[in-house]
Order: structure tokens, then C-alpha cells, then sequence
């Protein structure tokens, strides 16, 4: 039997073992679960983070250093290798001018290996300002990059537009584990308070903008019968519980939860999904709980649109409109029947679209003949 091909993984924003629970973690957890079932062999290897919030350049310029005396040692090591076990590819996920990959591009040309990039985004806007070194590096790693994999439709225009002509632009919209999220029992007849959830952390930025859209939607809603779920935590759980202090009969907080198990018990039990998603690539959250058969009603930031099918799975709103996402929230809960079909509409387009099988799939047929020519 011809043994796996090693593949180097790497996530310039947050590693798979980082302590704190993400959308970006679990999918950096899934490609290399995917990729190992498309029959390759990945392993991590780096977990330096190039991630810059701020627009610092002194902050970049320091990454950058240490990112390449990184791709030096790295490349001293896999030398040192036997021939069969260095690397054959190295793979990326997720880069963008705030965590950029200086690591990869180095490492794969020193190696004569193909390098592919996962969750690639192009930003012009970012070439001059606080960001200038982050987007120089983000665009050359993408510039290098053999294929890039697109999750987003979002992605792809601007990755279409700078493309190298050598190379391939695959799609690759997210996906979970199946296994991970038991399909539910059949749901029962909804109660006469319908149970609403979301699922995020609690930190300043885009999720505590996230939250303050949702009170304000909510409030709105004061006439009709529902009570809220909440799951998450993180520094800002105060000024959040705050913001819904006068619907506090209502809203219930359950703190973090890391058990699928758990959370699956939460969205198989809750009628509709509900999160503004403030600047999302996506948001797994929304995958994880349409696999359990629960209707969504987000904001259509970014990505989105690639994991809710809006009118068919769930009902996207304007981004950052209160407004709007009160009246969609208005309409799913005065039509309990369409409620209930667009769940079940959920359910499937999960479980038959976006498992680990068909990742892995695509994942294989983009990368063996790229680990086929490195290995000549």
C-alpha cells in the first residue's frame, strides 16, 4: 500500500489548537480532517500567527522577520528529511492582509513543492494604509499560490480578477463533518412561544456589533411570543447580557459549550437561528445548524449567501439592518408551516451538499496531480 503523502498545513490567523473556539478554528480542524480523508497525510506545521488587528506596521515588519527565520528553520528541517517524508505540498488556509502567509510561499519555493491556499481573499482597498505590509504579503502568497480553493462567491470575483493565468481557482464552500451532528429525531409542533438561538462569542467588534443588531431587532418584536437562546461567552458578556436586560424574561445565557453534543441538543430543540453575522467570511454556526434541521434568519454580510440559501433554507437580510431583520424575524414567526418547511429544506441541503465526503473529493481531485508532479 502506498503510503500517504505529507502535506504541510498552516493557519496564519488561528491555529487548529488554539485554546479559543471559532468558525475559523473548526474549519482550519476540518480541511486537515478532509485532507486526510482525500488519502494525504497533513501535519501542522507551524503555529506562528500572523495576525495584525491593528494596523500596526512595526507589528507587521516583526512578523514578517520571524515568519521568515520560521520558513528558514523549516526549510533546514524538511531538507534534513528523508526524501519520502518531507513535504509534497504545502497548503494554507485562510489569507488576508490582516494575517498573511510569508511562511508557505518561502518554504514551497526552497522545496520545488506545489503551494495552495484555502479561504484566499483579495482586498485593493488595503494597498495603501495601516495595512500595507500585510496586503503586500497577503497578495504575493496568493500570487504564488499553484490553486487556490474558493469558499465563497464572495471571494470570488476578486481572486478571478488578479488571477495568474497558471493558476486554478477551485470551489470549496464550507463544510462540516457529518458525523460530528447526528441528523435529529423529527421535529415536534413548535410550542406557542417559538424558541429562538444564536450561537457566538461575546468579545468587542464585529460580534458585540452583532449582538447590539439583534437587541434592536428583538426589541421590535416585543408584541409577539418567543424567548431567546443564548450560547457563548468572552469578555464583553456583560455589556451584552446588558443589552437585552429588558427582555431578561425572556432571554436565557448558557455560557460557553463545547460538547457537539450539547450544542447539537440546542439546535435540534430551537425553531429558528437567528445572528446578524457582522462582517462573517460565513459563519459555521449557520451550517451547524441547518444540519440539525433549524431554520436561519441572518445578515448578508460577506459570505453568507454560500452557506444560507436565502427563501429556501433560511432568510437573509440587509447587513447591519435592524429593521429588516426584525420584519423577516416578524414573518417566519406568524408562518409557523413555512417555518417548519424551511428547515426541513435546511436539512437537506446539508447533509446531501456539504459533508466531509465531498470536500475530501474536491480537495483530492484539485491536489494528487499536483503531489503527483512534486513527486517526479
Amino acid at each position: 500500500m502506498t503510503p500517504a503523502r505529507p502535506i504541510a498545513f498552516y493557519a496564519p490567523l488561528k491555529s487548529p489548537n488554539h485554546p479559543l473556539p471559532s468558525g475559523d478554528r473548526t474549519m482550519a480542524r476540518l480541511l486537515m480532517k478532509a485532507l486526510g480523508g482525500a488519502g494525504f497525510s497533513p501535519f501542522l506545521a507551524s503555529e506562528l500567527r500572523t495576525l495584525d488587528k491593528a494596523g500596526d506596521r512595526e507589528c507587521q515588519d516583526d512578523l514578517r522577520r520571524r515568519s521568515l527565520a520560521e520558513a528558514d528553520r523549516l526549510i533546514a528541517r524538511y531538507r534534513a528529511m528523508p526524501g519520502a517524508m518531507r513535504p509534497r505540498l504545502w497548503f494554507t488556509y485562510h489569507v488576508y492582509y490582516k494575517a498573511p502567509d510569508w511562511i508557505g510561499p518561502r518554504v514551497a519555493e526552497a522545496l520545488g513543492i506545489p503551494y495552495a491556499v484555502a479561504e484566499g481573499s483579495r482586498a485593493a482597498k488595503r494597498a495603501r494604509g495601516s495595512w500595507t505590509l500585510g496586503h503586500e504579503g497577503a497578495e504575493a502568497a496568493l500570487d504564488r499560490a499553484d490553486v487556490v480553493f474558493v469558499m465563497t462567491a464572495h471571494d470570488r470575483e476578486a481572486l478571478e480578477r488578479a488571477k495568474p493565468q497558471r493558476q486554478g481557482l477551485v470551489d470549496l464552500p464550507p463544510f462540516l463533518d457529518l458525523q460530528d451532528w447526528p441528523a435529529p429525531p423529527s421535529r415536534p409542533l413548535p410550542e406557542a412561544a417559538p424558541r429562538l438561538l444564536t450561537v457566538a462569542m461575546m468579545r468587542e467588534g464585529d460580534k458585540l456589533a452583532s449582538y447590539r443588531i439583534l437587541a434592536v431587532a428583538l426589541e421590535r418584536l416585543r408584541h409577539l411570543p418567543w424567548t431567546l437562546d443564548v450560547v457563548g461567552d468572552g469578555e464583553a458578556r456583560d455589556e451584552v447580557a446588558q443589552l437585552f436586560s429588558d427582555m431578561a424574561q425572556r432571554v436565557r445565557f448558557h455560557g460557553r459549550i463545547d460538547s457537539k453534543a450539547d450544542l447539537a441538543a440546542f439546535y435540534g430543540a430551537a425553531d429558528l437561528f437567528v445572528w446578524p453575522a457582522v462582517n462573517e467570511a460565513y459563519g459555521m454556526v449557520l451550517l451547524e445548524a441547518q444540519a440539525l434541521g433549524c431554520t436561519v434568519a441572518a445578515g448578508a454580510y460577506g459570505g453568507v449567501a454560500s452557506v444560507v440559501r436565502n427563501g429556501e433554507t433560511g432568510t437573509l437580510t440587509p447587513p447591519g439592518d435592524p429593521v429588516a431583520l426584525a420584519g423577516a424575524l416578524s414573518d417566519l414567526l406568524g408562518d409557523r408551516g413555512r417555518l417548519r418547511d424551511l428547515g426541513a429544506n435546511a436539512l437537506r441541503f446539508v447533509r446531501q451538499e456539504r459533508g466531509l465526503d465531498h470536500a475530501s473529493l474536491r480537495l483530492r481531485n484539485a491536489l494528487q496531480p499536483l503531489t503527483d508532479e512534486a513527486g517526479e
